[in-house]
């Protein structure tokens, strides 16, 4: 065979290879185009042909690499369209099938609380207000008869940011802050975030929520107050529950009781929830104080009022009977999902 019909038939396999399937492209240009493939080989042996064949293999020679190299890329783009076809295929996306509706949130169950609890107090006649949780010491303590000196400030450590301003460490300034601004009658609830320098534990937090209630208006007596909190308690934990006051002391107000509600879980007979006393305490409440009111530029003489305050943390805790108040914070969504 002579190197005419070398070249030729060596185009000849090499393009039959390049259009198989799954040919390897980059093994059959070595083996035909490399410095050590077969066409090279041919090309070396042209010196032992005659002055007249020379030019002649020569360009059949550059046409078998063209036509070869040509394949090479033809077949490469085709095999690279291929691969592209399949992997669209693969990821293709079926509008019509039904979307996946994201993961919905639930609404905590502080939230969950103070809802009720103001939908309770606005049905009987209050209305809410809020204030700021960057308070002044005037409005903190001052105006709710806690001079500098006053041992109640203990209980109630706060953060400060000055030495006149601080975190507030209830929500009781946002009824001196009504009583300054709004003349009798008032009728309003303030709920809201307040915060203590307490440890975290099952029980406490230097966070927690508080909800307020101020009445003042003429002829306002301990009798209103105890009608206000029973219906609270029937609405909020059941109509068979009952009401005990137990004497205290608050500065804000005089009278002061500690309020307990009968257990709603064994109805006053004793269980795990209530210690076995069949009462469970739940918030403070009082009188306010005369000095409170002539803070707020309101006649002792002719005006007087109720307040209470409750832990809005505590009242989540009982009616959803959870052990530790760390829960509530940690935002674990099997924990929020529950309720």
């Amino acid at each position: 065979m002579n190197m005419k019909d070398t070249l030729r038939q060596m185009k000849e396999e090499a393009l039959e290879k390049i259009n198989e399937v799954g040919a390897d492209l980059e093994q059959i240009r070595v083996r035909y185009l490399g410095k050590k493939g077969e066409l090279t080989a041919v090309l070396r042996g042209m010196g032992q042909l005659s002055a007249e064949e020379r030019p002649v293999v020569g360009q059949i020679a550059n046409e078998v690499r063209a036509n070869i190299e040509e394949a090479l890329t033809r077949r490469a783009e085709e095999m690279k369209a291929k691969a592209l076809e399949m992997k669209l295929k693969a990821e293709k996306l079926d509008v019509t099938m039904p979307g996946k509706a994201p993961a919905m949130g639930h609404i905590h169950p502080l939230t969950l609380v103070q809802r009720d609890l103001e939908d309770i107090f606005m049905g009987m006649g209050f209305s809410i207000v809020e204030g700021p949780e960057v308070e002044y010491d005037y409005y903190n303590f001052q105006a709710l008869n806690i001079p500098p000196e006053h041992p109640a400030r203990d209980t109630q450590d706060t953060f400060y940011i000055t030495d006149k301003i601080l975190l507030r460490s209830q929500t009781s300034p946002v009824q001196a802050r009504t009583m300054e601004k709004q003349k009798p009658p008032i009728r309003i609830i303030s709920p809201g975030r307040v915060y203590r320098s307490d440890p975290v534990d099952a029980t406490h937090s230097p966070l927690f929520h508080q909800l307020e209630g101020l009445v003042v208006d003429k002829g306002i007596t301990m009798g209103d107050l105890r009608g206000t909190l029973d219906v609270f308690a029937k609405k909020e934990f059941g109509e068979d529950t009952r009401v005990r006051f137990r004497p205290h002391h608050f500065p804000f107000t005089e009278p002061s009781a500690e309020v307990d509600i009968s257990c709603f879980s064994c109805g006053g007979k004793g269980c795990k929830l209530c210690k076995g006393e069949g009462w469970i305490e739940i918030l403070g409440a009082g009188m306010v104080h005369p000095h409170v009111l002539e803070m707020g530029n309101i006649d002792p003489n002719e005006y007087s009022g109720f307040a209470f305050g409750f832990g809005i943390e505590r009242i989540a805790m009982l009616k959803y009977h959870i052990d530790d108040m760390r829960l509530l914070y940690e935002n674990d969504v099997r924990f929020l999902k529950q309720f």
